[in-house]
């Protein structure tokens, strides 16, 4: 099975775009920083980001809610490693996820078979990766790295 997705951007001023996601989804802003532009909005790196992470975090809720349990309140956090490559561009160059969950891992029975096979279910990280490298982990509410 097949789908189509499309996002229309439409330049408003210097580097300020409106991000039409289409009917019944609000536009967002998206921008580039100063010097550049005047960061009114997220700029193309974060809006990868913030897909990587939400892809992520679905993927994980999908994986734990199949044994019929809850990851709680999830928190992931995106950090991208901006540099210039060979010839001197400006890309992204890794990513680092860092997932926390908001339930105790004790309290997840299924939560290794989980941890084992949710990063295949999103298709946005694992499209980035093919061009990007980039880590995932996976943290308890205390902190203690489960993945």
């Amino acid at each position: 099975m097949s789908e189509t997705v499309r996002v229309t951007v439409t330049r408003q001023d210097r580097y300020r775009f409106v991000v039409d996601f289409g009917p019944g989804i609000e536009a967002a802003l998206g921008d580039e920083p100063a010097p550049l532009g005047e960061g009114a909005g997220p700029s193309p790196s974060q809006l990868l980001a913030a897909a990587v992470a939400n892809c992520l975090s679905s993927s994980l809720v999908f994986a734990v809610n199949k044994y019929k349990e809850d990851p709680g309140r999830l928190t992931t956090a995106v950090t991208c490693e901006v540099g210039r490559n060979d010839k001197g561009r400006l890309r992204i160059l890794g990513m680092a996820v860092e997932m926390t969950l908001g339930a105790e891992p004790e309290t997840l029975g299924h939560l290794e078979r989980a941890l084992a096979s949710f990063e295949e279910f999103c298709t946005v990280s694992q499209s980035v990766r093919a061009g990007i490298p980039f880590t995932v982990s996976v943290r308890a509410p205390d902190g203690r790295v489960l993945k």
